[in-house]
């Protein structure tokens, strides 16, 4: 019987890993930034720290101890700095020792962007806001979108002959000098909307058929009916 996969010392690096693991999460000013990041939302040094009820220069020696053991992950938007969870399949191991340490779930992420903005608005030249969000989530969703480890997303065959029917020239916004697809971080919302080409191109659609409407005073979007009378399945 092959016994090379159990062999001791594979096992000893398993063990070590492990209890480098396990002493990066039990620090509980990390274990509290870890259970704040289990929603899903980005935050900031500055808000995990407020959350791990530690210093500013503390929480930054926490994070980089957490980011060294891959457990969060580091996105850079602007001259903002954001912390995530580094995967799904951190967030699974954490939800899985929470159930087993009996703890509660964590606040639920409540931003403080007026509820106009909030909603929808532009972010440059696509659409962001919870309706950016939605947007995002659901072309995934509709297997129209798929991601790659570049970060950057390719629309799958699907989803080029959907946006093409809906009037996206997916050719056209191939050939333009800008990345085509990619995930940008909501400032509001801290989960991503679409960015890139195909973003604007999204954009420019649904202002010329009406689904979405500017705001005469600034970034507003406004879904109008018609968004969501022929686009259910992405504006409802």
């Amino acid at each position: 019987m092959d016994t090379r996969s159990s062999s001791p010392a594979s096992s000893s690096n398993v063990d070590v890993q492990l209890a480098r693991l396990a002493g990066a999460i039990a620090e509980p000013a990390r274990a509290r930034m870890l259970s704040c990041l289990m929603d899903g939302h980005a935050r900031t040094a500055t808000e995990l720290a407020t959350v791990a009820e530690v210093a500013a220069s503390t929480a930054s020696a926490h994070l980089a101890r957490l980011r060294q053991e891959r457990l969060v992950e580091l996105l850079v938007q602007g001259k903002h700095r954001y912390f995530r969870l580094a995967g799904d399949n951190v967030a699974a191991a954490l939800e899985s020792l929470m159930v087993v340490a009996g703890a509660p779930r964590a606040a639920q992420f409540k931003p403080s962007t007026p509820s106009r903005l909030r909603a929808a608005r532009t972010c440059y030249d696509h659409m962001a806001g919870t309706a950016g969000v939605a947007l995002h989530d659901r072309l995934h969703a509709q297997g129209w979108l798929s991601g790659l480890q570049s970060g950057s997303y390719e629309l799958t065959p699907e989803g080029a002959i959907a946006l093409e029917s809906l009037g996206v020239e997916v050719d056209a916004v191939r050939r333009s000098r800008r990345r085509f697809a990619c995930a940008c971080l909501d400032w509001s919302e801290r989960r991503p909307h679409l960015g890139g080409a195909l973003g604007a191109a999204w954009l420019q659609l649904s202002l010329r058929r009406g689904w979405v409407r500017q705001e005469l005073d600034g970034r507003a979007l406004a879904l109008t009916p018609k968004a969501q009378r022929e686009m259910p399945e992405l504006f409802a």
